[in-house]
This record gives C-alpha cells, structure tokens and sequence, in this order.
C-alpha cells in the first residue's frame, strides 16, 4: 500500500515498478527484524529526545549524546540532530553496547515522557486560568543553546530561560520569536586583535523544528500589507520541553527580495529593515497564533520590539467584539504585561512618521485611526508632532502592567518615563520591578548538580525557588566543595587554552606561539572572568586604567591572578571594538601574555563554561546603566564569587559577605570622575579583599574563608535569583490577574 498526500490512481507501469521494489526492499526488511530489539527502539528514543530542547538541561541526556562520538559531538557545535544524523543504525548499535548505553537511554526516555505528561505540577496549582488561553511570550530573541543561533545576548538567553523554567513549572506559555537563518555573526579576531563578522547560513534541517500547522491542516503563512505591498512569513514550530516556541521566517516565495532576507540577521539593517522585523514580530506572530487556533489569554511583551502585537490584538477585539478603537483598548490593555529591559534613552526603538505610515498604514486604517493619533501612540508628548514613534512608549500605553527587571531598575524607569504620567509624582508611576533570574537546570554543572543532589535532598531542583531548600550548603564538607570547584576550574581552563590554539592557528600564528598559548594560565593562580556584550558601558577596560598597577598585580609571585576574557561588540559599534581590541593586545604584551586570555566567538557555550569555572566575575558597568544582568547570577550557582559595582541584580543581592563590591552604590555627574573612582575602588577591593582571601590557607591547603563565602553567596542567593522564582513572580502578580484568575482584589478608593 502507498499512501501519498493526495488521492490518486496509479498505472499499471507504476505499480510493477512499486512491486519489484517492495519485492527488493522485503529481504532488509526481514533482516532488520532479526535485529537485537533493542535497535529500532533505541534509536526511536534517541531521536525523541533530540526533537525536543528538554535534553539540553538534562544533563543525563546530553551526556548519551556526548558517549556517542565525543570528539564528533564538540565539531557539531552539540547538536544532537546533526549527530544522529550523521550516525547509520549500525553504528549507534555498535556505540550503545560498547558504552553499554541502552539502559540509560531508556531511563532518559523515561523521564522525559514523564516530564511532558506530568499533570501535578505548580502552574496547574496556581496556573489553570492559562490553560485554554496560554500566555504569548513575545520576544525578538530566544538563548536556549548554541546549537540553535536565534539569539545574540542578555535578553535573548534570558527570554530562553524564561520559557524553559515555564516549561518546568508547567505554565502554558507559547513564545514567539523570529528564525534568523544567519543568526548572530561568528566573531573572529584579526592580527591586530580588530573584530570581523562573518554570517554563516544555518541548516535548516539540523534544527529541531518543524513547520507550524493551522487549524486548516495546512502549514501556517502569515501575511501582513503595508503601503508597499505584503509581507509573507512561514512558521516553525520548535519544542522547549512543555512549552511550544513560534518562529516566524520571511525567506519564502513570493516575499521581494528584500523581505526575503528581512529574517536572515538578528539586530542587523536600518531603521526600514528594523521596523519591517518588529512588524514580522508582533502583528505576524499574532496572526500566526490565530492561525493556529491559539487565543492567548496574555500578551507578554519582552522589550518594546513586539509592541505592534498589542494593536493587532486591538483590531481583532474590535472585529469579533464590534466595538471601536477606544472600547476595544481597555479589554485588551488588561490582558498585555510590558517588560522593559533598557535605562538609556538611546537603546529604546524610534520610528520617524514616513517609516510607520509606510508599514503600518493599512492597519491604522483597519483601527479606525488618524496618522497623527496612531504617532501620538508612541509619543511620549503626544503635542510635538515632530517626536518619533517610541516602542516602549506604546509598550508602556497600551499594557495594564508594566516591569523592570531590577529594583533599581525600576527606579531608573520611573524616573525615565515619568513625562508620560502628567500629574504623578515619580514614585507613582506604574512600573514595578521583577528582578530577573536564571534557569538552574541549565547553567548548573553536572558536577555541582552532583553535590547538591547529595546534600540538598533528591527532587531539589523543582524546590530551587525556596530559601530553605539551600539551607543544606552549609553542612557541605568544605574540601569537597573546593575540589568540585577546582575540578571545573580545570576544565574551564583546558576550554580557553584549546581555543586559543585554535584562534592561533586560524590567524597563521608562528608554532612557537601556539605552543606558549597550549600552557597559558596556572591552575593555582586566581582566576577573574569577564564575558558580556563590549558596549562601552560596560566599561570591559576599567582594569587598564592603572597598567602599571595591574602588572604587579597579575605578575605577584606569591599571589598571581589571570584573567579570561569573551564577549562580542555589535558590528556598528566601533568605541566597543576598540575596547575589545584592548583587551586582545595584552595577549601580546610580555608583560599579560600568560595571565590575559581572549576566547572568540562568545555564545552559550562560552559562557557555560566561565560561569562553572572561573573563582572570580567580574562585572563593571557605570551604574545606574545595568538593567539587571544574569551572568554574576549563574556564577553564582556553580560557586564563583563576584566582584561588582551595586548596580542591576547586585545592588539589591550584595549583603557584604556573600561577594565583593565596586564602590558604595553613588555615582558622579562627571563621567572621567565617576569611571576614576570606579577604577581606584576596584584595584582596593583586589588588593585588600579578593587576593588576600583567596590566598589565605590553612595547613590542608584549603582557603576555609573564601568557601566560607561561597557557601553564603549559593544559600543566600541561589533562590533568589533563579528563573523558576521569576516565572513565579510573573505568574503569579502578572499572569493570573491578566487573565482573570485571582480569587480576591481589592482596589482602594481614594
């Protein structure tokens, strides 16, 4: 019997030749079935977990796909669909016996179908308004692994763990994004330390996706018309354990040219090629979500890029309601939370008027609007008609809810938008704070999973948000935690040597250079990571200030301290490149060449390994200007001790014995004043603080100070500041009252 998608009828001719094959095929067949049973079943699973994200925090699977081809794994970037596909049945047969890797195949098998078909979980606790009309997480970017490059920082990574902990707490959550199909650029350094951009294509078929099908059985087309003509996006559909994720891509027939390749790089183009993308975001992931039967009962916006979902939402209350722009706004402003990630004016998207009549004209019209009201929408005084268009602005009009993602954040925020709140004193503007957090499960190594296993009690990570589950850190044998620590120490650093042999060879370096840089770094020497976006802000050169301070300081025979670098500037930002290459000379400088190392291509990868691995984070950016932050936050978990200004997370984290501080919190209206200090309070807290305790032994060799304070910095901020808790905070004062589903509000009457 041959099935095909439509009916037909086959000719004679056709059917001998079907025949004659299955005729060929029958003695495989049989042969295959005479197989150890274990084959077909095995490989079945094996593909089950790779088509869902859920393996890549799942330390158990990851590893069966590692023992499969070690070395294999590590060149596809660890990417389970590539592996598999690139491994015939017999050689996973051969592989699982000598690995003895049946067993464990099954077990994680096991777990994840009893993960996805859990029904006693916390969202259905306190979630179950959400269920027949999910949460739409909107946002322009998703970190999830670097196998999957639909994301270049911060807020994509935190976007990634924002819907793998709804995974975990089992919120029904749909998120929606873009699929860039050049992602991010692969950054490599020139000889000159310089950063180049280079934009790869990624495969299609080696990602776990697949195409989004509608309530037609037909896969999702979304079509949006502005003044220039339509805009056509298909969409995919990806698993992230019980979560589903929404990717619009616009490279399809029928697009011109230029909106073919709207979706090809994250953050790259003009305002045009801007405004036509976050267009694509918010009213084509709308329309994607209609199409697929999916009302949603929230409408989460992750930063300002999706704004324009909110006046799709508003066009379709006003048709299936038949009500006017006015009416329809209050019905669907209650049902939209609004994030916002940026304190500077200048990081928040404007639009002149041309650019939104050109591409939101058509859907102005469909609202009923003037072009000067729709532009007032976005302005934050609504009289200048020269203003731009502002994301946030309407971000912050049309949501009933609005947050920070810090509590000094929200302050900055207040105070920043407090113009679009006339009459309100500052403190009473309507933004609060929801201080981010990290996924554990995917930032947590294996090693350290270990050990909190054994002394944290078996199911500790689905009570990861509750301070009492970290209370058991303190009876943790303190040579114990310390050789776990050193044990990823090592690993991190056989990680930044391996790839810096590799830049080496790249760039054509003489051997003689290769081999220095295959034993750079000591395993004994106190070891600072820095790994974040180089915008200038973040002020990567602080430690340069004083070149003359910091020779004594990493060349100290006694106490030496090195330092890791990573991270990528973006491709126009030209003061951020030439901080980076700061940092990449002193790699050539006698006096750093051992003790500074840069590692290219900053991704999820790299950033895994710094955080399990380094003793020290380094974070100073020049406050007030760091949102949050997450990075010192995954540090954190594995260990690591930071060293920040109290800016972002740390301001409201630092309780003077679980880390270390740059400054006291106050700033200077004199930038070179405020950077000067910055910089004298760093090297004080280096010489006077870090150093001497990291350095400080008992007769077993053991620091018993510093893990005295790794210890605190895990139990007094491990639940804090962890994802899971986030989503709870979301859920719980967002979510549900967005939806209708609290049990008792009472407003006071003034």
């Amino acid at each position: 019997m041959v099935q095909t998608i439509e009916a037909r009828i086959f000719r004679d001719d056709e059917v001998r030749m079907l025949v004659e094959a299955a005729a060929q095929v029958a003695p495989v067949v049989s042969e295959a079935r005479t197989l150890d049973r274990f084959i077909a079943p095995v490989q079945e699973r094996l593909w089950s977990l790779a088509r869902n994200l859920w393996w890549s925090w799942d330390s158990d699977s990851t590893s069966l796909f590692r023992d499969l081809d070690p070395i294999r794994w590590r060149q596809v970037n660890h990417n389970p669909i590539s592996l598999l596909g690139e491994i015939p049945l017999a050689g996973i047969k051969r592989r699982a016996e000598e690995q003895v890797l049946h067993g464990r195949i099954n077990y994680a098998y096991r777990r994840q179908r009893e993960y996805l078909e859990a029904d006693r979980t916390w969202g259905a606790r306190y979630a179950g308004i959400l269920r027949p009309r999910p949460v739409a997480y909107f946002s322009a970017e998703f970190g999830l692994h670097e196998s999957v490059p639909v994301y270049s920082g911060g807020l994509g990574v935190l976007a990634g763990d924002h819907i793998k902990s709804a995974s975990d707490l089992d919120i029904p959550l749909v998120g929606i994004g873009l699929f860039y199909g050049q992602g991010y650029f692969r950054q490599r350094l020139d000889l000159k330390g310089w950063q180049q951009e280079e934009y790869l294509q990624t495969d299609l078929n080696q990602l776990p996706m697949e195409p989004a099908i509608g309530i037609n059985g037909e896969p999702v087309m979304v079509q949006i018309e502005t003044r220039g003509g339509s805009i056509r996006a298909k969409v995919w559909r990806m698993k992230v354990g019980r979560c589903d994720l929404l990717l619009l891509d616009s490279n399809v027939p029928g697009n011109a040219p230029e909106d073919r390749e709207l979706t090809s790089r994250l953050y790259g183009g003009d305002g045009r090629i801007r405004i036509r993308q976050e267009l694509l975001l918010g009213v084509g992931g709308f329309r994607a979500l209609k199409a697929l039967g999916i009302t949603p009962g929230v409408l989460h916006l992750n930063e300002g890029h999706s704004g324009f979902a909110v006046l799709e939402a508003i066009r379709n209350r006003m048709l299936e309601e038949g009500l006017c722009f006015n009416e329809a706004v209050p019905r669907v402003s209650r049902e939209v939370v609004f994030t916002t990630h940026t304190p500077v004016p200048a990081g928040h998207d404007r639009f002149n008027a041309d650019l939104m009549e050109e591409h939101l004209g058509p859907l102005r019209e469909a609202l009923g609007l003037s072009h000067e009201t729709l532009m007032e929408l976005g302005r934050e005084n609504p009289n200048n008609p020269h203003e731009e268009f502002c994301m946030t602005v309407l971000g912050l009009k049309l949501s009933r809810r609005a947050n920070a993602v810090s509590a000094l954040h929200g302050e900055v925020s207040r105070t920043m938008w407090t113009g679009l709140y006339p009459g309100k004193p500052e403190d009473a503007v309507p933004i609060g704070h929801i201080t981010n957090g990290v996924h554990v499960p995917t930032w947590l190594a294996p090693q350290m999973f270990r050990l909190y296993d054994r002394h944290l009690g078996t199911g500790w990570p689905e009570h990861s948000s509750q301070p009492k589950t970290w209370e058991g850190i303190e009876n943790v044998d303190d040579g114990e935690l310390w050789e776990t620590h050193l044990s990823l120490k090592s690993r991190l650093l056989e990680f930044v040597r391996r790839r810096a042999v590799e830049q080496a060879e790249r760039r054509g370096e003489p051997l003689e250079t290769r081999q220095r840089l295959a034993r750079v770094l000591s395993p004994d020497a106190l070891t600072i990571g820095f790994a974040r976006r180089f915008a200038t802000y973040k002020r990567a050169n602080l430690i340069l200030a004083d070149i003359e301070k910091l020779a004594a300081v990493v060349n100290d025979p006694k106490r030496p301290v090195q330092f890791v670098f990573a991270g990528k500037a973006h491709p126009h930002d030209e003061p951020g490149k030439r901080v980076l290459q700061q940092i990449a000379e002193l790699m050539r400088d006698p006096q750093f060449s051992d003790k500074f190392v840069f590692v290219e291509n900053y991704d999820i990868n790299v950033g895994r390994h710094f955080v399990q691995g380094v003793d020290v984070w380094l974070n100073n950016p020049r406050r007030p200007l760091e949102a949050s932050g997450t990075s010192g936050q995954k540090v954190v978990l594995n260990g690591g001790l930071n060293l920040s200004v109290l800016d972002g997370w740390w301001a409201e984290a630092y309780d003077g014995r679980n880390g270390f501080a740059i400054g006291t919190g106050r700033t200077h209206s004199n930038m070179n004043v405020h950077d000067t200090r910055d910089g004298e309070d760093l090297y004080r807290v280096l010489r006077e603080e870090v150093i001497p305790l990291y350095y400080r032994r008992d007769h077993d060799g053991l620091p018993r100070g510093w893990i005295k304070r790794m210890k605190r910095t895990i139990r007094t901020l491990g639940w804090r500041f962890s994802a899971d808790r986030m989503v709870m905070d979301y859920t719980l004062k967002c979510y549900v009252p967005a939806a209708g589903g609290t049990s008792s509000d009472m407003h006071v009457i003034l």
